[in-house]
Parts: C-alpha cells; structure tokens; sequence
C-alpha cells in the first residue's frame, strides 16, 4: 500500500500541485502565497516529464484512473511544462500591480492542470476528464480583461468547445465498446476494430477544435489579440497540442485506413497551411498574424495525420516527425508570443534593442523553416516521412513555406512597431522566460539525439538539402519586398477580419442589434418579440459578467465538480 502511494505520489502532484495554488488564490489571507507560488506550479509537471517514474494505478479516482507516459506522451510534457513554467514566471511581471492577477492565475492553473492531466492519461476516462477541465478553464483567461471584444471571442469559443466536448465524449464511448477498454497506450492495435468512419469522423472534428482545424479555427484569431500575452503562448504552443495528441492517442493511425476521411484531412490541413498564411499577412494586430501562422502550421501536421489515415505503412515513420514538429512549433511559438509582449515596451537601451530584435527573428526564422534551425529539422522529417504518393504533398509543403515567411516577415514588422515611441523596458522577469523558450528552441535545433520519442537528426550539410530549404525563405522575403513596393504604405492595406469566415457568415446580421429591455423597438419586429429577447440578451450578458467577475464561484463549482466526479466513480 505505501509503495502504491509512493508510485503515484509523482503523478498527483503534477496534476493537483497547480489546482491547490488555485485553490489558495480563492482566500484573501492565502492570496499572496498563492500568488508567489503560482509562476512556479508547472515544476512537478517538469520533474515528472524527466524522471519518467513507473506507471501508477489510482483505483478511488474516477472510474480507475490510470497514469502512465510512453515516450510520446514524455515529449509532450517536456515542452508544455516548459511553456507553462515560461508563461507563468512571465505572467507574474506581465500582471504585477493589475487588480485581477489572481483571477488569471486561478483559471491559468486550472488550465495547466488539465493540460499536464490529459499528457499523463493513461486511461480514456482521465484523459476526457483533464481534457474538459483545461477547455472550459480556458476561457477565464481569454475574457480575463471583460471588455467587448475578449466576451465576444469567449462566447465564440465556448460555443465550440461545448461542440467539441459533446462529439469527443460520444466518439469516445463508442471508441471504449468498440475496443473494449479504455486505456490508451499499448491499446491502438484495437483501435482497427472500429467499423465505419463514423467514430473517427466524431473524434477527428471533436478534437480539431482544439487544434484550430479548418474552419473549426475561428475562435483563435479571435482570442489571442484579447487574452493576455503570457495566456496566448499556452493557448497556441501547448493546448492546441492537446488536439493533436488526442487524434495520436484515438485514430487508428498504422492500424486501418480511412481514404474518405484521409482526403478530407489532408485538405483541411492544406487549406489551413495556406488560407492561415494568407489571412495573417493581411492583418495589423501582430498577435493576430501569430495565431493564424499557428492555423497554418497545425494545418502542416493535420496533412501528417490525413496521410497516416490514408497509408497506414506510413505511419510508423510520420509520428515522429509529428512528435518533432509539434515540438518545434510548440517552443518558437511560445518564444515569439512572449516577444511579442517585450517588444511592446523596448526601452531606450540601443543594446535592449538589438537583442530584442534578435529574440524575435531567431524563432521566427525557424517557424519558416530556415536552414539551421529546428523549424528547418521538423520539415525534412515531415517530407522524409510522407508515403511514396505524396510527392506533390512534399512540394506543396515547400510552397507553404514562402507563406510561413511572409508570416513572420509581417509579424515581426508589426511587433517592432508597437513598440515605437515607447520608453518603458520589459521587467527582467519577461526577458528570463522569453531567453529560456527562445534557447530551447536553439538547443532542438542543434539535433534532438537522445529525446526520447523523436527522431534523431542533425542539421544537414549538403547543398542540395540547404538549398531546398533556403529558396522559400527567399521567396517569401522577395515576395514581402515586392507587395510593399507596389503597395505603398500611404494607401490602405487589404484587411481580413480576425475569424475570417466566422465573419462572413455573420456578416448579414450584421445590423441586427437586440436592444436594451424597456427601449423602442424596431417597427419591422413586434415588441412582443423583441421585449422577451431584449430581456433574455440582457440576463446573459449580466451572467457572463458575473461570471467573469466572481472567479471563486467558478473555480469553487469547477472543483466541486471535479470532487463529484471522483466520488461517484469510487
């Protein structure tokens, strides 16, 4: 029994240490502890993607939860909890002195516990578990400032993530009576006795939500201008990996081929790659452009997953090149959103300037695959990995890769110029995360030898390899140089609203507006319709204000939940 609990001890405190923290930013006389703790909550989750300890059985938690990291799952937490320690030590100097920085922390911890959760799953049931908690706690820190636009980008997300937890639990359940069982690793072979493509088809779009599959993207460029920087990095280097892990762990990827839904992926991922490249250019918002190179890149690794669900033979090379691109992009995208927040405020120091400048072309130079860097690793396993029939797959990644330049060429001239005019220099509490992610992303791209999970490369000398991957940079900034020249700043720019396609379709009801209870109503409507609705409108947004006002209510209701959960499954 006290070996038992030794075993799982690791395991518990990578998932409950940042739920307590929470917990003590719920009480005034806590609160600052609480909040000195906090930045630091990540540390087990950190400790326990290192040690790698023996997989421990919890049969009192939910339905007999199970705990266990394959190298898969190892890579994963390696570099969420890197992201997550980063965003939080940088969230601390972001919000000091803000009135509300207890209120982010709490669903900001209650996120990365559900994130580490879902990592460390060994088991369905924990995994749907975790994964639901870091969803629905999300999206206390992307309405954590209340106004306007961060309600309308909660509303937006919350929609989907209520969508995509109904069709993951229903494709889960039927994934469990088919398979018969519900543990993860080791159990894909079963996965093979799923009939149809309905299962796959209800796991696939469930969890392409959360990894902002097309046009399940809307909800990011939406919620990145509005949540808070440090929030940003998780939201688009960690969690929207979680979607990518649940097709790893769910599809049966290497064991059956799906064409119909294969074609479908694999569309969705290039429509991604290249509609997310051509949104971003046309943006203003510097965070913005990173959350639709972010659609474009995760669009690169949903091609992966559609080639493996075609060519299942195929597949034994793809998931590590997966893993490693995941990765990479992981890393860089945490680095570049941290900068984008330091490049707000620059300071006066010519020598700040210089490096900040540097900090953030390094990582945008590997989102674009330049030769050298670990963006540069990630595409020559994906393209090594595609099957035989995808050779114009391969080209067609080239080509995306002049689109991630022109990304990265508009985000950095953006984030420079907000910085413009500026006096005030970022805390040395934002550079220290910011040069750890930016470092980390350095290291990878020296070779990841020896991590366990990818595979091993090291940076290719050969001319035709650095050629191969140096044209589309080229291109890219030839093509940025040329738009600028033939567009001269003196003229309006094209724009694309942030959701894109959410836009369109709500584009005719544009001038519709629900008015206030008790005011004139439009001649064209009844107030015997209009009044109830007015009223209704008026009730929801008092509750969603509520709700982002009374973070304890939520958190303590989160938690009960949670609690509920534990005891009916013992």
């Amino acid at each position: 029994m006290i070996s038992d609990a030794l075993t799982a001890l690791p395991w518990i405190a990578a998932v409950s240490w940042p739920m307590l923290v929470a917990m003590g930013l719920a009480s005034s006389r806590a609160r600052g502890v609480a909040l000195a703790l906090a930045p630091w909550a990540a540390l087990p989750a950190l400790v326990l993607a290192v040690a790698a300890p023996a997989p421990a059985d919890l049969p009192w938690l939910l339905l007999g939860a199970r705990f266990e990291l394959d190298d898969i799952g190892r890579v994963f937490l390696m570099f969420t909890a890197t992201l997550w320690l980063s965003a939080g030590v940088y969230a601390r100097q972001y919000l000091d002195g803000a009135p509300a920085a207890h209120r982010f922390f709490a669903f900001f911890l209650v996120a990365m516990a559900g994130n580490v959760g879902l990592i460390a799953a060994g088991d369905a049931v924990l995994f749907y578990t975790c994964f639901a908690l870091m969803s629905f706690a999300s999206y206390g820190v992307i309405v954590h400032t209340g106004d306007r636009e961060a309600l309308h980008a909660g509303r937006v997300y919350i929609t989907l993530v209520i969508v995509g937890e109904l069709l993951i639990f229903a494709g889960l359940l039927s994934w469990a009576g088919f398979t018969g069982g519900t543990r993860l690793i080791g159990w894909t072979a079963t996965a093979a006795q799923i009939p149809g493509p309905l299962v796959t088809g209800l796991l696939l779009v469930g969890f392409g939500i959360k990894a902002g599959a097309v046009p399940l993207h809307v909800w990011l460029p939406l919620a990145h201008p509005v949540a808070p920087t440090p929030a940003s990095a998780v939201l688009s280097g960690a969690m929207i990996k979680a979607g990518l892990l649940g097709w790893i762990r769910f599809l049966p990827l290497g064991e059956a081929a799906s064409p119909d839904l294969a074609f479908w992926c694999m569309a969705g991922g290039l429509g991604a790659a290249f509609g997310g490249a051509v949104a971003g250019v046309l943006q203003d918002n510097p965070k913005v452009t990173l959350a639709y190179s972010s659609i474009s890149q995760m669009g690169l690794m949903t091609v992966a997953i559609g080639a493996g669900l075609a060519a299942p033979e195929a597949w034994p090379l793809l998931l590590p090149a997966v893993v490693l691109y995941a990765t990479h992009h992981a890393l860089a995208k945490g680095a570049l959103f941290l900068g984008a927040g330091i490049a707000q405020h620059p300071g006066r120091s010519a020598g700040a300037r210089r490096a900040m400048t540097a900090g953030l072309v390094l990582p945008a130079l590997a989102i674009a695959g330049a030769p050298f860097t670990s963006g540069a690793l990630a595409k020559l396993a994906l393209k090594d990995a595609l099957p035989p029939v995808g050779g114009a797959l391969a080209l067609l990644l080239s080509i995306a890769a002049i689109g991630s330049t022109l990304l990265m060429v508009r985000f950095v001239s953006l984030a420079l110029a907000s910085g413009v005019g500026s006096r005030s220099g970022a805390r040395a509490g934002m550079w220290i995360p910011w040069a750890l992610l930016t470092t980390a992303g350095a290291v990878l791209a020296l070779g990841p030898r020896g991590i366990a999970g990818l595979p091993e490369m090291a940076p290719s000398l050969e001319p035709g390899v650095i050629w191969s991957l140096s044209w589309p940079v080229a291109a890219g900034l030839v093509l940025y140089w040329t738009a600028r020249r033939l567009w001269p700043r003196a003229r309006s720019e094209p724009r694309v609203p942030p959701g894109d396609v959410l836009w369109v379709a709500t584009r005719p009801f544009a001038t519709f507006r629900v008015p206030v209870a008790g005011a004139r109503t439009s001649p064209a409507l009844p107030g015997a319709v209009m009044e109830p609705l007015a009223r209704a409108w008026s009730e929801l947004t008092s509750l969603e204000k509520g709700l982002t006002r009374w973070y304890t209510t939520g958190l303590a209701l989160l938690l009960l939940l949670v609690a509920l959960t534990m005891v009916v499954g013992r």
